[in-house]
């Protein structure tokens, strides 16, 4: 049976066994369920999402032994787990003690029941009939190879009747580095840089913010000094961009760039919505930035750029280490140039960005957009070189 990637993975027949993956779901696991025989019967919600390595899930395949053809073609076919030849040997090999403990005809039943490319592994398996084991296993993944440690863990009803067999997979980070990257992090964050994670053509809000004066105060302060305060003001970006429901993008010096993908948002009002609520949440933020840093709050100025991407190439970036999302398009080296216009700390929006508010959510930021005005940027005063080469009829207001 084949679970396709926008359906849900059914509940097994087994009321026991249903009874596990409803437990593993409520506690998001990322596991696999067999039956007695090894049949594949279930595959959670967080591991479908973790073979994908993508914002969706991976088909499934139900019924079929474990370590079958069926399912070694499945698994050779997905971004994360056993998805190479010798993937699937270290995975039988991990666990096949169990496998054949359980399989009635012993070694010769199973070397029929597996790909006939894991039977010489079958060959060297000791029986195993222990109630749990444990093995690590490597991976081909995104971002390189990777290591996960695996448990599998029997499971018995009030007969000690044998009904199954739950499969645990979790990365090889040890929990309490796991705990710190999680509690560091907001779980709604995460998931929409997971919704992202595939590059593709995304409407979206850009935010670009850039420290005023920045090479004269760095002249003034101490390496440790100015360190200390681009830091703060990263961490400020960062909580006002997440608080917004916004994507930090790459961080570079004392720049900030963010968007704000409608695809994560109700609508592309909110987006442009949460664009304009987090540059006016930062440029609150800074005057604590600079008391932390001890200097007033005329030293820490930024200029702000808001600008909407119709046609925004977005995506992420994943290597061994680190994720981060980026954005490709005209409008992204637009929204630069309002920003270099945007000084003594102003927030100057484009007229593209604007109009995509409807009247609710223009309202709640005290907006009137039907009587709003706009100047080009090339008719600014502080019109840059290259704003007017690069972008002189873009209409921007001053929020």
């Amino acid at each position: 049976m084949r679970v396709e990637a926008n359906q849900p993975c059914p509940l097994p027949d087994d009321s026991l066994l249903a009874g596990v993956a409803s437990a593993l779901e409520a506690a998001g696991h990322g596991a696999w369920i067999v039956d007695a025989g090894w049949h594949v019967v279930y595959m959670s919600h967080e591991q479908r999402l973790m073979s994908s390595g993508s914002p969706g899930l991976v088909p499934v395949i139900l019924g079929g032994h474990l370590f079958g053809t069926d399912q070694l073609n499945w698994g050779m076919g997905q971004r994360h787990g056993p998805n190479s030849p010798e993937a699937w040997r270290e995975f039988l090999s991990g666990v096949g003690g169990m496998v054949l403990a359980d399989t009635t005809g012993g070694r010769d039943e199973l070397r029929t029941l597996v790909d006939p490319s894991l039977r010489g592994v079958v060959d060297e398996l000791a029986a195993e009939a222990g109630a749990v084991a444990s093995w690590s296993s490597l991976g081909d993944g995104v971002g390189g190879r990777f290591e996960a440690s695996n448990t599998a863990l029997r499971i018995r009803d009030a007969a000690g009747t044998l009904r199954g067999t739950v499969l645990f997979v979790k990365p090889a980070a040890g929990m309490s580095v796991l705990a710190a990257m999680a509690f560091q992090r907001d779980p709604q964050h995460l998931a929409r840089m997971q919704q992202v994670g595939s590059p593709g053509r995304r409407p979206a809000a850009i935010l670009f913010a850039d420290l005023e004066s920045s090479s004269a105060l760095a002249r003034r302060l101490s390496t440790a000094s100015y360190f200390a305060l681009a830091r703060r003001m990263v961490r400020a970006a960062d909580q006002c961009v997440v608080g917004a429901g916004g994507l930090p993008g790459r961080h570079v010096g004392d720049g900030v760039v963010a968007f704000f993908p409608a695809e994560t948002f109700d609508s592309e009002s909110a987006a442009a919505q949460a664009c304009v609520t987090s540059a006016r949440d930062l440029r609150a933020a800074l005057s604590g930035v600079a008391s932390r840093s001890d200097l007033s709050a005329d030293d820490v100025v930024m200029r702000f750029g808001l600008h909407w991407g119709s046609t925004l190439y977005m995506g992420s970036i994943i290597s061994a280490a680190r994720t981060e999302v980026t954005a490709l398009g005209d409008e992204v080296n637009e929204a630069a140039r309002i920003e270099a216009c945007a000084t003594g700390g102003r927030i100057l929006a484009s007229k593209s960005l604007i109009e995509r508010l409807d009247d609710s959510d223009a309202t709640a930021i005290g907006l009137d957009r039907d009587h709003t005005t706009y100047t080009q940027l090339a008719e600014l005063a502080t019109a840059t070189d290259k704003a007017r080469r690069d972008a002189p009829a873009i209409a921007v207001c001053e929020l």
